[in-house]
């Protein structure tokens, strides 16, 4: 496993629409693995292949300190409810916004076996998931936020 470096916003990749994965392969395993390790070194949530430089359609997210899903050609099939949460990304270092998103996602993958699975997310962890799953079609949460702020200026309100 090796940390990658992770992409900043002004990354022409960042914006492009990534590629499905055909094939599960190696080289598709040892990049889960680089990003687990990538997203955790860095005290993130939710890290998609795009912001280490690989355009493919996998992504990873955090549901906690133990469970970590690895999703590959993840699509939505089911979203529901609407709330706005501040949200962050490693690929926008500094910068908070607050970003409309769905309560409930119920997503379709495939896992670094090859099966098909289907994941129900509510809060946090559907928030992330529609956080990653934008990077994979070249959105950044600052093309939906409501608004800006400083990291700075979030950490001076508390």
């Amino acid at each position: 496993m090796a940390i990658r470096r992770i992409l900043r916003d002004d990354h022409p990749v960042l914006r492009q629409k990534t590629a499905e994965v055909i094939k599960i392969n190696s080289g598709v395993t040892r990049l889960l693995d680089d990003m687990r390790e990538t997203m955790r070194d860095a005290d993130g949530v939710g890290l998609a292949a795009n912001q280490v430089g690989v355009s493919k359609r996998i992504l990873i997210a955090a549901d906690g300190e133990e469970t970590i899903y690895e999703l590959i050609n993840p699509c939505c099939e089911v979203s529901e409810g609407n709330e706005v949460g501040v949200e962050g990304c490693l690929s926008v270092p500094g910068k908070h916004g607050e970003v409309p998103r769905s309560t409930r996602i119920v997503v379709a993958a495939v896992n670094r076996e090859g099966r098909k699975i289907r994941l129900t997310a509510e809060g946090l962890l559907a928030r992330i998931l529609q956080h990653e799953m934008d990077h994979l079609d070249g959105i950044l949460f600052i093309d939906k936020a409501l608004n800006l702020h400083e990291t700075e200026e979030i950490k001076s309100e508390d």
